[in-house]
């Protein structure tokens, strides 16, 4: 029997509009974005739809955006009939999972990753870290030359280990210049610099992840009714306690999503939904394995079109 899993886009797949249509056309969805208001205190929903993109693209304001849309979207599909069989997201994406598969409440995720947003932005001064994105070189060799740079005085590492031949960098501004640098000379095709506010997943987001955990203790967390993949391990979380530490070494640990994909090929997923604005995830899923079924669902034309395709209309 082939499976379902809904996949959770994180940081830069925010657009000014997303989730309108929904809004505009289902109460049940418009409810989401007015709960994400009043558990913010302020309007968020008026910036997801209205922008501007800049203050959008503000990692406070991106992440409780991201998780508002993503799991009112997934929230549709399990209405129509749609039900996971598994859930995984990328980095911020990770706590829409949380929240679809059970172990979160949707409003005090809201505020969560809304602080999880403040904490990184003040964990380092803007300018002083970085991330780029390394193409065409193989994960264990750019290892060794993030490990050299960060030997050197530098802090740099490998942050999102993405699909085959594409991997994300983190670190301070200078290092990750460096470890760029010498990705090229050790076979990379490219190094894109990465237009992002912070070195996330590095070691320079300890202190972020110290102030997150005293505020993990003050929220509710559940068993999860459905299995979700984690970010750190590549592994099923079940327990309560296991969702704690991944909320907390998530953000300074690298993200495994290429080995979350092959997990999920192995439990035998087939159909991968990306529930979210954008296309990101699916294309990294294609690139680990062409032979799956990916949709993305961001607006009604494309959430027509699932629910047509899985019941066979």
């Amino acid at each position: 029997m082939s499976k379902i899993a809904f996949i959770f886009p994180g940081q830069g797949s925010q657009k000014v509009g997303m989730g309108l249509e929904f809004v505009t056309n289902y109460a049940d969805s418009k409810e989401f974005y007015e709960k994400a208001d009043r558990a913010l205190d302020f309007e968020l929903s008026k910036l997801m739809l209205e922008g501007p993109q800049e203050e959008l693209t503000l990692t406070y304001n991106a992440q409780p955006a991201l998780l508002t849309t993503g799991v009112m979207i997934a929230a549709k599909l399990m209405e129509a009939g749609i039900q996971p069989d598994y859930t995984a997201g990328h980095s911020l994406g990770e706590y829409s999972a949380f929240v679809t598969s059970g172990a979160l409440s949707f409003e005090e995720a809201v505020q969560i990753v809304h602080k999880r947003g403040l904490f990184m932005n003040e964990a380092v001064p803007a300018g002083l870290g970085a991330m780029a994105a390394i193409l065409g070189l193989d994960e264990e060799p750019l290892k060794e030359v993030c490990d050299q740079v960060s030997a050197e005085g530098e802090v740099v590492q490998l942050a999102n280990i993405n699909c085959p031949g594409q991997i994300v960098i983190s670190g301070t501004k200078l290092g990750v210049e460096k470890a760029s640098a010498l990705a090229k000379e050790a076979g990379a095709k490219r190094a894109i610099p990465l237009v992002v506010s912070g070195p996330f997943h590095s070691e320079l987001m300890r202190a972020a992840a110290d102030q997150l955990e005293n505020e993990i203790e003050k929220i509710t967390i559940n068993e999860p009714q459905i299995p979700i993949i984690s970010n750190v391990g590549a592994e099923t979380l079940h327990e309560v306690a296991d969702i704690k530490k991944e909320m907390i070494e998530q953000v300074y640990s690298p993200v495994l999503w290429e080995q979350d994909v092959r997990k999920l090929l192995e439990l035998g997923v087939t159909t991968f939904i990306e529930c979210g604005p954008g296309k990101v995830l699916s294309g990294l899923v294609k690139k680990v394995d062409k032979s799956v079924n990916t949709y993305c669902v961001y607006d009604e034309a494309t959430y027509i079109e699932v629910i047509q395709a899985l019941r066979g209309e």
